[in-house]
């Protein structure tokens, strides 16, 4: 029976090629885009699988509130290790302090690499379970020892391993090569990490290292944690929660809250709001999986209203079949058969279609998925996803379908209802619905990136490239580049500054000043500077002045950004002083020399922050911000730089990144995103106007005679496209009536995470309701059109 079932299944694909090929078409393109739209999902929820402790590793968080307002952040002070393994060591199985990640300089021999790595304590790569391909497991053990990734190792050793091997990083520092591990894969934290040297050679390279032992202000650190098997989180932080405060009584005034972020967050659920946990990426997964959802939702309607709409011609069978003994739900069971076979054939086909563009997607994601031949899991859920489609497809037809009357099939008086196709009405409107509703959020992602990409920076980032130069080896040295650099022709100005224009990478309080409100607790943006920081980065100076080499003063001054000057409530600030409470010095104090207008420098999303600028007396310069000559080329400016670059520092390789690109960078979330929902809602509308044409050559098939009439007694082309077309205009219409409010609320819901935002505005709404008639016009006119074109004397010739 079953074998006959789908015999007569494919006997009707065959018979009806047109709407056939529509449904397997609509339902594969469906599929193919909910399987993409599944990896992608799968890959964003593995994110971290890579470390087999996940479940156990943590890093430590603390909230601190400051002048009402509660701040969180994975900067930790480095006392909170010593208090840790004192008091609460029966906890953890690891606990382990690492730096900020920074590309350092390797060089062996005549190689010299740049590459990105951490200092960590001995116990993490026990606690990543890095895979280790040559050398020892506890590859920290010793002081100047330092850990590689297999990438890094070939890069400075060739084929050889390298183990034994001493390498000099910074130009400072020799370390011996202990062990290579394998490559951490991109879906990881950590996937950047190409080196490890030891955390007790890291702490004695730098002074200020020496001292912030001691120091529970300086949160300047970085530690991770792995809970013992048997303990939970929560448990853990309920433990720790208020170490900071009860070790250092200056806290108490931060009320400062420490809590474990589990690996599983790091990339997903990373995002705080006033010290609560407030989501992360986790809400592009549920995005992406609705889309998903909603796109196998229109592919399955499509199917739902070309089976119903062709009822009639199915009815004869339908009546034969219950004449001669069928049940209604053998009938059933028959038509969810046919449907089990299109859907199979259409995921076969979703299959190819996801082979041809995976890599496509994967350059438009930033992913690197492969596709899951080999996953048992896969393939499991590949079957459930066909049993259900077919089940989501095929139910409603299948009943429809199975409850005619054979009496009345069979004697030719049976005619659909005059409410028989309201189902697909409704349908239809649910799918330009959707359709509509994407077309409007698509574009108020790119509208929103795009107000913020028009965002004023503050400086003038074209023709400004910045080179890193964080080693010793270019302390000093500052003027004499400066000099140089200009004097090759490649540029006008360059200056000195501790870190790079599109990043904070220290913040300072402890500061005082006339007027400071009792009791405020500031949190400033500090950034050492050299004299031509205004002149090089084209800051707009709002009062005062820039760095001058004129006055001898400067040294001890300081410049404001305009938020920093209303955060700190400072009236005329020109000639007023700050001091600094927490050096060693308080009596020297710094100038006010000029207040320069807000620089854009870390999220293009969110307010700029308070900042200050000061003169860097020690020219202990991290980057090298140099202005390239306008009336030459790039190319030749840069090969200009190079050559100086090269002159003074031979071993060490020419590494620049260019300012626009960088601060562009900080748009490539969202751009991705945006660029995914551009190719999901594009598939959604081919699908909507795919069943809509089906939908259309139907009603055109239906109405041939009456067409043919309408011709012979004188209707002209127009008006038979107006008679075809008008209803499904009239649905579309209902659909943008529907669409836009809901779109409107959800839009707004979704801007509201952005500080700096744009609004929903009318055209959105325009170009959506525009863009969506017209390509229905397009849709159903070729449909339209032929059949008013068609000779009446055919359609006409039975009768």
């Amino acid at each position: 029976m079953l074998k006959n079932y789908f015999k007569i299944a494919f006997r009707n694909l065959i018979k009806n090629k047109v709407y056939s090929g529509i449904n397997i078409s609509g339902l594969a393109v469906g599929m193919a885009a909910t399987i993409m739209i599944g990896l992608w999902i799968a890959d964003e929820l593995s994110y971290d699988d890579y470390f087999k402790n996940k479940s156990h590793i943590a890093q430590v968080f603390q909230s601190q509130t400051m002048n009402n307002t509660i701040g969180t952040g994975p900067a930790i002070p480095r006392p909170l290790e010593f208090a840790l393994r004192q008091d609460h060591a029966d906890n953890f199985k690891h606990i382990i302090m690492a730096s900020w990640q920074q590309p350092r300089y390797l060089k062996y021999g005549e190689t010299t690499i740049y590459r990105d790595g951490n200092a960590m304590q001995e116990g993490a790569p026990n606690m990543l379970d890095l895979e280790i391909v040559a050398g020892v497991q506890n590859g920290l053990s010793e002081k100047n020892s330092i850990m590689l990734s297999e990438t890094a190792a070939r890069s400075l050793f060739g084929k050889t391993d390298g183990l034994g091997k001493i390498i000099k990083v910074n130009n400072e520092d020799n370390l011996m090569v202990t062990a290579v591990y394998r490559d951490i894969p991109q879906n990881n934290s950590f996937s950047d990490m190409q080196y490890i040297i030891p955390w007790k050679h890291y702490i004695t390279t730098q002074e200020w290292l020496s001292w912030s032992k001691d120091k529970w202000d300086n949160n300047s650190f970085q530690l991770f944690v792995q809970i013992n098997d048997n303990n939970n989180m929560e448990a853990v932080t309920a433990k720790i929660k208020d170490i900071k405060k009860n070790a250092d009584a200056d806290m108490v005034q931060f009320n400062p809250q420490l809590f474990l972020l589990p690996m599983r967050d790091w990339y997903l659920r990373s995002d705080f709001e006033n010290g609560v946990q407030a989501g992360g990426r986790i809400e592009n997964v549920w995005l992406f999986g609705v889309i998903g959802l909603f796109i196998l939702l229109l592919a399955c309607i499509n199917f739902v209203n070309l089976s119903t709409a062709r009822s009639e011609k199915r009815a004869t069978e339908v009546g034969i079949r219950k004449s001669i003994g069928s049940k209604r739900s053998q009938l059933i069971f028959q038509f969810l058969s046919e449907s089990f076979l299109i859907v199979k054939l259409s995921f076969v086909f979703a299959i190819g279609i996801v082979l041809l563009f995976l890599n496509g997607f994967n350059n438009l994601a930033s992913k690197s998925i492969v596709f899951p031949w080999s996953s048992v899991q896969f393939w499991c859920i590949s079957v459930l996803f066909i049993i259900l489609t077919s089940f989501l497809a095929g139910s409603y037809p299948a009943l429809y379908l199975s409850s005619f009357n054979p009496v009345s099939v069979l004697k030719g008086t049976f005619k659909s209802g005059r409410f028989a196709a309201l189902p697909r009405k409704v349908l239809v409107v649910t799918q330009f619905t959707v359709s509509v509703a994407l077309i409007i959020g698509t574009l108020v992602v790119m509208n929103q990136i795009q107000f913020s990409k028009d965002r004023p920076v503050g400086y003038n980032k074209d023709g400004l490239i910045q080179i890193p130069v964080m080693s010793n080896e270019f302390t000093g040295k500052s003027e004499i580049m400066r000099e140089q650099f200009i004097a090759s022709g490649g540029a006008l100005e360059m200056v000195g500054t501790s870190a790079p224009m599109t990043q904070v990478w220290s913040n300072r309080s402890g500061y005082t000043w006339e007027g400071k409100p009792a009791g405020f607790q500031e949190d400033l943006a500090h950034t050492s500077v050299n004299y031509e920081f205004t002149q090089t980065m084209g800051l707009k100076i709002i009062a005062g002045r820039g760095f001058s080499r004129e006055f001898a003063t400067d040294s001890n001054a300081v410049i404001l950004n305009e938020t920093a000057v209303k955060y700190m409530g400072i009236k005329d600030p020109i000639g007023k002083y700050i001091r600094d409470s927490d050096t060693e010095e308080p009596n020297e104090p710094l100038q006010i020399i000029g207040v320069v207008e807000d620089l854009v420098i870390q999220s293009p999303y969110s307010p700029v922050k308070q900042a200050m600028y000061v003169f860097n007396r020690e020219d202990n310069t991290a980057y090298y911000n140099v202005r390239l000559n306008p009336k030459q080329s790039t190319t030749e400016n840069l090969s200009l730089i190079e050559d100086v670059f090269k002159t003074n520092f031979p071993n060490i390789p020419f590494d620049y990144q260019f300012v626009d690109e960088e601060y562009g960078a900080k748009f490539k979330s969202e751009e991705r995103i945006a660029s995914l929902a551009r190719v999901f809602t594009v598939l959604a509308i081919f699908i909507s106007c795919l069943g809509l044409f089906g939908l259309a050559s139907f009603v055109a098939e239906q109405r041939t005679k009456e067409i043919g009439v309408r011709k012979v007694l004188g209707a002209s082309i127009s008006q038979l496209w107006l008679l075809l077309s008008k209803d499904f205009i009239t649905l579309v219409v209902i659909a943008l009536v529907i669409a836009s409010p809901l779109a409107y609320y959800i839009m707004g819901q979704w801007l509201q995470k952005f500080s700096y935002r744009t609004t929903v505005g009318w055209d959105v709404f325009v170009i959506a309701c525009f863009g969506a008639l017209i390509i229905t016009l397009i849709t159903v006119s070729f449909q339209a059109i032929k059949a008013a074109t068609s000779n009446p004397v055919k359609s006409l010739r039975t009768e």
